[in-house]
């Protein structure tokens, strides 16, 4: 919002109306170029910041893309190692199981050969 510059009757009555009037109009012929200037400069710092801002924030999302792979890196290799164990742990007990149904028919067999015999 301009604001114009006025001077005191006394400078009118001094300096002349018309002087006066020429005097007012370069007040606000400056004031007017040093808004402009205000205006352009900051204009310029504004963009220089959004480049800035821009181009930290393009640095924070790669950081955080690369943080964000190396996890699901180290999670990926963890399960892969979890579902290795496990499957030596089902191995495992699929040859305990085996051995112990092997143990329990065995036995029963002789048993039942036992008693045939028996008779």
């Amino acid at each position: 919002m301009p604001v114009t510059a006025r001077l005191s009757k006394r400078f009118y009555d001094t300096l002349g109306e018309e002087i006066a009037n020429e005097l007012v109009d370069w007040f606000n012929q400056v004031d007017e170029t040093y808004r402009a200037d205000l205006r352009e400069l900051n204009e310029l710092n504004f963009s220089r910041f959004d480049a800035k801002l821009e181009q930290r924030l393009a640095e924070s999302d790669a950081r955080w893309e690369r943080r964000i792979a190396e996890s699901n890196a180290t999670w990926e290799r963890s399960i892969a190692a979890l579902r290795i164990e496990m499957a030596q742990d089902i191995a495992i007990v699929k040859a305990d199981l085996l051995k112990w149904m092997f143990g329990f028919w065995a036995t029963t067999a002789l048993a039942l050969t036992a008693l045939l015999l028996r008779r």
